[in-house]
């Protein structure tokens, strides 16, 4: 089974950057479509962006376009969120799965077998 922990979670200020890791266990990232998803206090989780390398898609929530980007080092099975130019807005626990969606399905969380942990992430203003 697949087990994932993600990390670089912190405190930064408003316009500075954070890059987040996710850490598999057991695969590579190459075999499944990677989506990062986030919570805010009181708010539902919602999509960041995913990847799946196997099929060449990508696809990011609005608010991510142009700021966040996803990346992996296949060798240590790792897959990155660089995050730049963050607000107030963006403060939440931050969490990283994978499983089989299809590109029209990237959203949807009960399409992602296995889900890590979380990190926080806070940004002041």
């Amino acid at each position: 089974q697949v087990q994932l922990v993600e990390s670089g979670g912190g405190l930064v200020q408003t316009g500075n950057s954070l890059r987040l890791s996710c850490v598999a266990s057991g695969r590579t990232f190459g075999n499944y479509a990677v989506g990062w998803f986030r919570q805010a206090p009181g708010k539902d989780r919602e999509f960041v962006g995913a990847r799946r390398w196997s099929t060449g898609w990508t696809n990011y929530a609005d608010f991510a376009k142009g700021r966040f980007t996803i990346s992996r080092d296949n060798a240590a099975n790792t897959v990155y969120l660089q995050m730049n130019s963050l607000n107030p807005e963006d403060t939440a626990t931050y969490y990283c799965a994978v499983g089989n969606p299809p590109l029209s399905g990237a959203q949807t969380q009960g399409l992602y077998y296995y889900w890590g942990q979380g990190t926080q992430v806070t940004v002041s203003s």
